[in-house]
């Protein structure tokens, strides 16, 4: 896997993945950007996100579970000092399915944090990392 960033101008960069796709990052304008894309740093949490995301549809789906709609939330603090890192971040899903089983989305936020999301098994060192899950029926 890797990656390229290429500056752009003013504090704006392109990233591209080895996938081949790209994406712009920028910084805020009291930093010197113009606000084109999202900062770095959020993209930490969207890659978070993402991953955790997927894995929480592939359990459900492999085990059959009737999921139709999964929303990651994610709530970060950042130190005060340099570097800003992240000190806390708080992992929230809105998992949807019609007879849509506690127990499934448990296991489902349960396996990826504990196991399969990459992102969080790096994080989780140097971060305090706190999941938390609603469940929707929609067959009522």
């Amino acid at each position: 896997m890797n990656a390229r960033i290429k500056w752009l101008d003013h504090m704006s960069f392109v990233g591209e993945a080895g996938s081949g796709h790209s994406v712009v990052m920028d910084g805020a304008p009291e930093n010197g950007g113009r606000n084109l894309g999202p900062r770095p740093m959020e993209m930490v949490l969207l890659g978070l996100g993402g991953c955790t995301a997927f894995d929480v549809v592939t359990i459900l789906q492999k085990s059959r579970a009737p999921v139709e709609d999964c929303v990651v939330e994610i709530s970060a603090e950042r130190a005060d000092a340099i570097p800003a890192v992240f000190t806390k971040i708080h992992v929230h899903y809105i998992v949807k399915g019609a007879g849509l089983q506690d127990k499934h989305v448990k296991r489902a936020v349960d396996l990826t944090a504990e196991k399969y999301c990459s992102v969080s098994m790096m994080l989780k060192s140097s971060v305090e990392l706190s999941y938390d899950y609603e469940l929707e029926d929609t067959s009522r």
